[in-house]
């Protein structure tokens, strides 16, 4: 994964009501799709959001999907990043046109706790749908990966962030 740095517009991301720890390490998480849009020139988020939440979810019993575009995972970066060699599981070279269809497929059948898919566009209302039943179906998270240079100016989150006021109490 050293191709990918982030730099995130977080779409759609909805928090549990309970701790976050107890929600990603005993699978009472409700399932989500969040899309973010990223910047290969800054890291910020996959040290600081999108890292810690993965190691999270490597706790869980269930697997971690990426279904990449052209880049491989390599081993030493995943033994670095503290993410469980035996629960990771790649596809690369998927074509954009198959990923959410992947996605769906993967999301709903509940053995992942995580689904990460690299999209050139944005996703319709349909495609979004799709993913949200079938992460809430499964109950997993997608992401949704999405380069900055993709985005057009009328682009804007379906809804805004949601945070539990315990998390800061």
């Amino acid at each position: 994964m050293h191709s990918h740095n982030f730099h995130t517009h977080l779409r759609h991301v909805a928090v549990a009501a309970h701790s976050p720890a107890q929600s990603l390490s005993d699978n009472s998480a409700q399932g989500l799709i969040s899309e973010m849009v990223y910047s290969e020139d800054n890291p910020s988020v996959t040290q600081f959001i999108l890292l810690p939440l993965l190691q999270q979810l490597g706790q869980q019993s269930r697997w971690q999907l990426w279904l990449t575009p052209q880049q491989k995972l390599s081993r030493e970066w995943l033994l670095a990043a503290g993410l469980p060699l035996a629960k990771v599981m790649q596809t690369s070279q998927l074509d954009p046109l198959c990923t959410v269809d992947a996605m769906v497929k993967a999301l709903q059948t509940g053995n992942y706790s995580v689904v990460i898919g690299w999209l050139p566009e944005e996703l319709t209302d349909e495609e979004h749908m799709r993913l949200t039943i079938a992460a809430e179906t499964g109950n997993a998270m997608g992401f949704i990966m999405r380069p900055t240079s993709n985005m057009t100016s009328g682009s804007r989150p379906r809804n805004g962030l949601k945070i539990h006021s315990s998390l800061y109490h």
